[in-house]
């Protein structure tokens, strides 16, 4: 042991899109819950304020809101938890949506490395869900878009965990 600092890298996933939205119409979607049903869930909920409640999918994902400048940057902690679980089997990681104009970057960290890839395909199936919604066009059921996506990340859907 050494009292001296220790270094390490952490995965993340990150993305850039440019949605052809008002950047109103885009944080509307990244708030509100109700916006977004097929990836909040529908008791999904997101307090839009520092030290609000997030709590998506049933329960699955929890966390509390960070950083909330609107219709510029989200930022809030992210927790899964399987059915009946008070305390999560993974590390809090920390999700971050800014917002400038229409171009929206999420970044997603730490992710654990043998869920990189899982993470980037459901992130990437999060802003297809996004930009649909903000520009108005009908939203596909979550699963459409996730069968795309995992061709596009390598993801063999039946073998995915929980």
């Amino acid at each position: 042991m050494t009292a001296d600092a220790q270094f390490t890298h952490a995965h993340m996933v990150r993305f850039d899109r440019t949605i052809d939205a008002a950047p109103a119409t885009i944080w509307a979607v990244l708030t509100d819950a109700t916006r977004l049903p097929g990836w909040y869930g529908e008791d999904g909920r997101i307090e839009a304020r520092v030290g609000g409640v997030v709590s998506l999918m049933g329960g699955h994902i929890k966390g509390t809101v960070t950083r909330c400048q609107p219709q510029q940057k989200l930022a809030y902690t992210w927790n899964v938890f399987m059915p009946g679980q008070t305390e999560s089997d993974y590390p809090e990681s920390y999700l971050t949506l800014e917002l400038d104009g229409g171009r929206l970057t999420l970044t997603h960290l730490p992710v654990l490395e043998a869920f990189v890839k899982l993470n980037a395909m459901g992130w990437h199936t999060f802003l297809d869900m996004v930009d649909a919604a903000a520009r108005g066009v009908a939203v596909e059921p979550r699963e459409a878009y996730m069968k795309r996506n995992a061709e596009r990340y390598g993801i063999d859907l039946s073998k995915r965990p929980g």
